[in-house]
């Protein structure tokens, strides 16, 4: 079984760093020159793959706006809590640092992230299976991080875990649609509110 096992997760590991590569390449070419004066062709050159390769990630363009606007607003969320685990202690070092990360998330995000946000429900329209795949691995990425606080004994226990990690999902959820569909929407002021919320519904023993 061992034999068998490897190579397939071998191909899908190459798989992945493929689309990655075409998804990156994408993203640095709408940013520089525009989603519309941008073409398949340039970015099979910018991620050096060839044309069947991007069509056997992407159907078409709008596709591929699709994913890049998943990968926003869903796809960051195991490698964040990942590196929070692994570097903080306590559950509210972990979400002080989570609203941290996401704070410089959008720092560097623009007008081609607001884009890309707005086109990602899209992705889903024909695929609802896969928008339930997408958003339940977002709460269970979370519900580990509580779960985790938990058996530390800093996390309440008048919640389930699943419930909370649900609200956390939702409100970023919000929070940055809402950004993506009003360039002046106050996110950093609301990501502030939801750093107070969390710990509040989350953590044990409040300052």
């Amino acid at each position: 079984m061992d034999t068998v096992e490897a190579p397939l997760g071998r191909r899908e590991k190459r798989k992945q760093e493929i689309r990655g590569r075409i998804e990156d390449a994408a993203y640095r070419l709408f940013k520089t020159q525009g989603i519309d004066d941008t073409s398949i062709e340039q970015i099979c050159v910018e991620a050096d793959v060839a044309r069947r390769t991007f069509y056997g990630h992407f159907t078409n363009k709008h596709a591929l706006l699709g994913g890049l606007g998943i990968s926003r607003l869903y796809n960051q969320s195991e490698p964040m809590l990942r590196e929070l685990m692994a570097n903080h202690r306590t559950t509210r070092d972990r979400l002080e640092a989570m609203i941290d990360y996401i704070e410089s998330n959008f720092a560097g995000y623009g007008d081609i992230d607001r884009q890309l946000i707005l086109m990602a429900p899209s992705a889903f329209i024909n695929d609802q299976e896969q928008q339930r795949q997408i958003n339940n691995s977002a709460v269970a990425s979370f519900t580990r991080l509580i779960t985790a606080g938990l058996e530390l004994g800093d996390v309440t226990t008048e919640f389930s875990p699943d419930i909370l990690a649900t609200v956390v999902v939702g409100t970023f959820e919000v929070l940055t649609t809402s950004w993506a569909m009003d360039s002046s929407y106050p996110v950093f002021a609301k990501l502030e509110e939801a750093r107070a919320l969390f710990e509040h519904l989350i953590c044990k023993d409040n300052p």
